[in-house]
């Protein structure tokens, strides 16, 4: 039965955020939620993504980064999800709360402080308040805080609750109190094996009650034969009497640690004896730090609150001091299995690179450790160097789909990755890091294109049979965006040989001088040899004129500008659009790019949080690739910011006449 929660703020929901909501520019509010068309809102640390649902005290997913096993989607890995470990459940006079017993239903995002708050009633006898994060100075470790009001005399039953999903086996439930003088440490604890058993996962759970000192509640343990169990207590409330109390849970895989059972319970002792207060304070203090690089738009609130959802997810789905990197929809859950692509260096990058470098190296470091693998699959197809794959998951090696021939075609993914290492160096001009990561990865890459190109005379270094950016043509010739990016990774490779003081090949400029860029006899460059006008999923060639500043020529950008945006589809992906968007804000041509900006990701959100879908009308959940290039097109388009050999500089500004002011934060 199809239902509809009509949202009211209720009076303490207006109280914890100082303002409305809807006035904010830091919040995101969740009206009229259809549980039918709902799209999770996710919090996420970089390390555990925590997927909203419409259901009360519940989330939809949970999502661990690094972690992949085979199940459910064919032949190839897929991201795991591991136990569902911040369910809770409620009753009410021996009543279970569920969705269609409760009014007023709300859930506003606070990208400020990442944190998710839920609010209803339930009928005339208690409101309940309940916020939900995924700690970012723990990573792996969530809290939830639960504030219950009696509007009556009531006794009300909480239950923190830990539930394997199918795919998730030998399923092992424990329940244990650790006794203090002061204090009693309550665990809920489950463990089981990945599908194929290559890992092992664990979460554990524990109450924070307001007292300790021995006034606790008594928990009850409860084991379910569906890979289900839980922890409850009961409590007695007096008309109008609050009562509050937290509930920390930390996951984690043996990808992570050797041994996770006993990890994930001291993470979770240590996050209970720490208390709500330390956690919520060295939490927020973190993100006020992310939240140090920003971008201020002045004079259109709903574009402020969707540049910062794009900024949020972003720095939501990564963080410094990992080797871990972005899969196309982040940590909101399995789609495209968690993969990392190409969205990664070319979209979600720049932007973390611009404002958030060391979360920026942690994306490269996922590629540098992963070198030998594509060294590997360089061998394999009969090439020097490094041919990374398109899809990369675990260890490296190609893991897309046999049926889709972007694994053995799609090759400008390696010049891709040198592209992100190089630009690294622009930024930081970190000369060891250079040495040790970027330099070794460049020259690979470098080794790679000379090997890729057939040599057929002077100009005519043709790099054949691939499927460029436009993947609705397959096994073409000298494609635009492929042919351009060789050329510029040849050239970076031989400029970071030389900042190391070390002699380049001299082949890698002799092939990058001779790889043509084909053109129409009218002057437009030309997608692909047999191009002949066919709709396109995406900005190919103008890929040329940003980012990778092959063509620089104004009149020669507005050729292709011309030529290519009315061929790009409908229904491609979001991306293609905000490429656009920062070609004409760079050219002042501010009316365009802003209509080009809007229609970037507006057409792509879905209820209530208006997540960006891949597509149009797109059911996916956030598509973190559209955010990255929505951000660039701010960034780069509106902002003027470059990366250059001097750094990130900004040159000419051009804001939109629809806002006051635009102002880049943090990024030098």
């Amino acid at each position: 039965m199809k239902y509809i929660i009509h949202i009211t703020c209720i009076l303490f929901c207006t109280a914890s955020f100082g303002q409305s909501p809807e006035k904010s520019p830091w919040h995101i509010v969740a009206k009229d939620i259809d549980p039918n068309n709902y799209y999770g809102v996710t919090v996420a640390n970089g390390m555990v993504g925590i997927v909203s649902s419409p259901e009360p005290m519940k989330v939809s997913d949970v999502v661990l980064n690094g972690v992949y096993d085979y199940y459910q989607r064919g032949r190839v890995s897929n991201i795991l999800k591991t136990f569902n470990h911040v369910n809770m459940n409620l009753d009410v006079d021996g009543r279970r709360v569920t969705a269609g017993g409760i009014s007023n239903y709300r859930q506003v995002l606070d990208m400020k402080k990442a944190a998710l708050t839920t609010t209803f009633d339930v009928g005339d006898k208690v409101s309940v308040e309940h916020t939900m994060m995924s700690l970012r100075h723990l990573p792996y470790t969530a809290l939830t805080v639960v504030k219950i009001k009696a509007k009556k005399a009531v006794e009300v039953v909480p239950m923190s609750v830990i539930e394997a999903p199918n795919h998730l086996v030998d399923v092992r439930n424990y329940y244990s109190e650790i006794d203090r003088p002061h204090v009693k440490v309550p665990l809920l604890t489950a463990v089981a094996q990945s599908p194929s058993g290559k890992h092992k996962v664990a979460a554990s759970n524990s109450f924070i009650f307001p007292d300790k000192h021995g006034q606790e509640p008594d928990l009850i343990h409860e084991d379910w034969d569906y890979n289900m169990h839980l922890a409850k207590f009961y409590k007695k409330l007096k008309a109008g009497e609050s009562y509050e109390f937290s509930i920390v849970s930390s996951a984690v895989s043996s990808e992570h640690y050797e041994d996770p059972h006993n990890e994930a319970e001291r993470l979770t002792i240590f996050a209970m004896l720490e208390g709500k207060e330390r956690l919520l304070r060295r939490h927020e203090a973190a993100w006020e730090e992310l939240w140090q690089s920003d971008i201020v738009i002045e004079g259109e609130l709903q574009v402020q609150k969707d540049v910062r959802s794009a900024l949020y997810h972003l720095y939501s789905f990564a963080r410094e001091g990992t080797a871990y990197s972005l899969s196309p929809m982040g940590l909101s859950g399995l789609g495209y299995n968690g993969h990392v692509f190409w969205d990664t260096e070319m979209w979600m990058y720049p932007p973390l690179l611009m404002l958030q470098p060391e979360i920026a190296k942690s994306l490269l470091e996922y590629r540098f450790r992963r070198l030998d693998a594509a060294r590997q699959n360089a061998f394999a197809h009969g090439y020097d160097g490094a041919m990374y794959p398109w899809e990369s998951s675990d260890d490296g090696s190609e893991d897309t789909p046999v049926w889709a021939l972007t694994g053995p075609f799609q090759h400008h993914i390696s010049g891709d990755v040198g592209w992100a290492f190089w630009k690294y160096y622009q930024v930081t001009r970190d000369k060891e890091w250079l040495r040790t990561r970027g330099y070794p990865v460049l020259k690979e890459v470098a080794d790679f294109w000379t090997s890729r190109v057939e040599r057929n005379g002077p100009g005519q270094y043709d790099i054949k049979n691939v499927i460029g950016a436009n993947e609705w043509q397959e096994n073409i010739d000298n494609n635009a965006f492929t042919n351009g990016m060789a050329k510029v990774t040849l050239r970076y490779a031989t400029e970071a040989a030389k900042a190391l003081g070390i002699q380049p090949d001299p082949d890698w400029m002799h092939v990058a001088e001779n790889i043509p860029l084909l053109q129409f006899p009218d002057g437009t460059t030309k997608e692909n040899a047999t191009y002949n006008g066919e709709t396109i999923k995406q900005a190919d060639v103008n890929l040329l004129a940003f980012p990778l500043d092959v063509i620089t020529d104004e009149a020669q950008i507005r050729k292709d500008l011309k030529y290519y945006e009315p061929r790009m589809a409908a229904d491609g992906p979001a991306m293609g659009q905000s490429v656009l968007a920062a070609l004409y804000a760079r050219l002042g041509d501010m009316d365009k790019a802003y209509e080009l900006f809007l229609k970037s990701y507006r057409p792509n959100e879905v209820p209530p949080f208006g997540v960006i879908s891949e597509t149009a009308g797109g059911t996916n959940p956030y598509f973190a690739t559209g955010a990255g290039g929505m951000l660039q097109a701010v960034l780069s388009g509106f902002g003027g910011l470059e990366i250059t050999d001097k750094g990130i500089e900004q040159k000419d500004k051009h804001v939109p006449k629809q806002w006051k002011s635009l102002e880049i934060k943090g990024w030098k």
